[in-house]
């Protein structure tokens, strides 16, 4: 039996960040991975769903340019040779990602890694028999999630399709339904319809983006209409199958619509249906999720980090969380898990970026709630793009920021000056310290940090 220091279940951000600290702290360590080194996020997630969207980014600055009547033309996609170089791009990041692992001395295993108990960690090859038994003075499970579905709206694969299998379809749709509104839908959205295809997107929420503020997701909605995209919002959906060669999507209140595919971008579920976790000595949530402490440990020899404990589903928080319990488990960071305000974006010709609270949120802890706001079209790099629609908003609690968001083209780049401003108070008379270079789109938070505030509640 091979022992290491710890065994990590899950290649992905969360643990090869782990995996890195803990080998070059000095640690032995070994890392279980079923699918592809880098997870998810490189492989069928993040990174491929942004090299299509850098695809299409410049048919949006064109449209701007166009409204503006300074450019015109076309510009045509290869769409056969974009997915090409998104398979040479991530297979070869994912070979680096294990080169590197191994070079600073972490040993790697391919397969199905599951608890056996509180140290002890199997490995399944793809017939489902124990191929190795690894034990661990600690343990951390970092197997993600994958793409949810409900009763009723379940992928077939064939017209109804998850994430996964959009990110791999080998051609256009001429029409695609969209059910969900988050990230993933609109990101998805965004792309298609940039290549041409009728998108319509359907979301139970009263608004798209239902995570952000409703002054977002409402105004990203009559963006979006402009653009030639459908937004159904405020009602269910009762059934999604194919029938005749078309997805078709019934909503509760008996309409019926039909595409020639569907993607289902409900949400995500944690992997944990098969990891044994419980032999470890973890509980699981409703939902699935691994139940940690503020130290995100799951066991007393075991910790849960990134999708699969539930409590922030992004890469960036993965590895956030993968460094620190590394850092934790190398005695280098006794305190409890801190993640600070977690940036997020939603990409696309339209953008959504956040850092902190929402409305919702702030106003749930109580105290005096303002906002301050800056429009785009104020900014002389947003205007100078082409696409100066949309604004950024300064959330204020007790006249301290706690949330700073913004919608528009290009907005994703302003998320780390917003995490700073945010995490340095960067208000009044601090706010002068803090130089902001000309011309930037970035001078946009300055102007809403130093607009009037308005209450709200």
């Amino acid at each position: 039996m091979n022992t290491f220091d710890v065994v990590i279940i899950g290649g992905g951000p969360g643990g090869a960040k782990a995996a890195h600290v803990l080998a070059h702290g000095g640690a032995s360590v070994a890392l279980v991975e079923s699918a592809h080194w880098g997870g998810v996020c490189l492989n069928c997630g993040c990174i491929p769903t942004k090299m299509l969207l850098g695809a299409t980014a410049p048919k949006g600055l064109l449209r701007g340019l166009e409204r503006q009547r300074v450019a015109k033309g076309a510009i045509d996609i290869d769409y056969d040779a974009l997915q090409k170089r998104i398979q040479r791009f991530t297979r070869g990041s994912a070979q680096t990602l294990a080169k590197g692992l191994e070079q600073a001395g972490a040993v790697l295993f391919n397969g199905r890694g599951r608890c056996a108990g509180p140290h002890l960690v199997e490995i399944l090859d793809a017939d489902g028999a124990v191929s190795a038994t690894l034990e661990a003075r600690h343990i951390i499970l970092a197997t993600g999630s994958r793409s949810a579905a409900f009763p009723g709206l379940s992928p077939d694969h064939d017209s109804v399709l998850d994430s996964t299998d959009m990110l791999a379809i080998p051609a256009v749709p001429e029409s695609l339904i969209v059910v969900g509104a988050g990230a993933i839908g609109l990101e998805m959205a965004d792309f298609f319809n940039a290549m041409g295809c009728k998108v319509t997107i359907v979301e139970a929420a009263s608004h798209i983006a239902p995570t952000e503020d409703t002054d977002i997701g409402a105004e990203m909605q009559k963006l979006l209409g402009k653009t030639g995209i459908t937004c159904i919002c405020g009602v269910k959906a009762s059934s999604l199958l194919t029938r005749d060669g078309q997805a078709v999507l019934t909503l509760e209140d008996g309409r019926e619509l039909r595409a020639e595919k569907a993607l289902v971008a409900v949400g995500r579920t944690p992997n944990t249906d098969s990891l044994c976790a419980e032999k470890a000595g973890c509980t699981l949530t409703s939902r699935g999720f691994v139940s940690v402490n503020e130290y995100l440990m799951a066991a007393p020899a075991v910790y849960a980090i990134g999708d699969v404990n539930g409590q922030t589903l992004l890469a960036h928080a993965a590895e956030h969380q993968g460094d620190y319990v590394a850092r934790h488990i190398l005695e280098k960071d006794p305190d409890s898990y801190a993640s600070g305000p977690v940036p997020s974006c939603v990409y696309g010709s339209l953008e959504i970026m956040r850092v902190g609270m929402t409305e919702r949120q702030a106003l749930a802890e109580g105290g005096e709630v303002m906002v301050s706001r800056a429009q785009l079209m104020s900014n002389a790099i947003a205007q100078a793009g082409g696409d100066a629609c949309g604004f950024v908003k300064i959330l204020w609690r007790n006249g301290s920021i706690v949330g700073i968001a913004a919608l528009g083209h290009g907005v994703s780049h302003l998320v780390t000056v917003a995490q700073l401003l945010l995490i340095g108070q960067y208000c009044e008379e601090r706010l002068h310290s803090f130089m902001f270079a000309h011309p930037t789109l970035d001078e946009i938070l300055h102007s809403a940090l130093e607009a009037p505030r308005q209450a709200i509640g």
